[in-house]
């Protein structure tokens, strides 16, 4: 059965931003080896459309970057979108019920799913559907952009609570 994980980096006063703060390199080696584990990816549009950046090599990148690529290329993505009509390669378009699309994936695939996007997160913790929330908390105050949770929050219990390097913490909780 698979586990869908809400993780993204946050800033102290609770946004994240992938332009405002980048993960340094011990946390992005954490992310090198947490993709080579997920089985894959369930995002929205928009954040899809960022992450499509590693579809294709770039000459600049580092042993690193590359890495990641072949990581993040591996896993399969479901992508949430009205808007879009076709997705990259090793993805499945998800246009119509969430729902359904999502309980078919806990109940099929195993091993952990990444949820991507803090407005698809929403909707799948309303759905009772989110099994686990990564909180990256980086020591960075942004001021405004998109909110962590994107609505009320769930009631959460503290699973763990991790020092990742470059002064990162990383929290998980679970549903309470």
């Amino acid at each position: 059965m698979a586990k869908l994980v809400f993780g993204m980096n946050q800033s102290l006063d609770g946004y994240v931003d992938h332009e405002g703060f980048a993960p340094g390199p011990a946390l992005f080696r954490h992310f090198i080896e947490q993709a080579r584990e997920q089985v894959g990816g369930v995002y929205g549009r928009r954040l899809y459309e960022i992450m499509r950046y590693w579809d294709e090599d770039h000459p600049e990148w580092g042993e690193a970057e590359r890495e990641f690529a072949e990581a993040w290329r591996g896993q399969h993505k479901w992508v949430v979108s009205r808007s879009l009509t076709s997705v990259g390669p090793n993805a499945t378009l998800v246009d119509g019920d969430l729902e359904g699309a999502m309980r078919t994936i806990k109940a099929e695939v195993d091993g952990e799913v990444e949820v991507g996007g803090p407005k698809l997160a929403h909707s799948l913790t309303e759905l009772g559907l989110i099994d686990a929330y990564r909180i990256y908390l980086h020591p960075v105050v942004l001021g405004g952009g998109d909110p962590y949770f994107a609505g009320a929050r769930p009631r959460l219990r503290l699973e763990g609570c991790e020092p990742m390097g470059e002064d990162v913490i990383r929290l998980t909780y679970v549903p309470a």
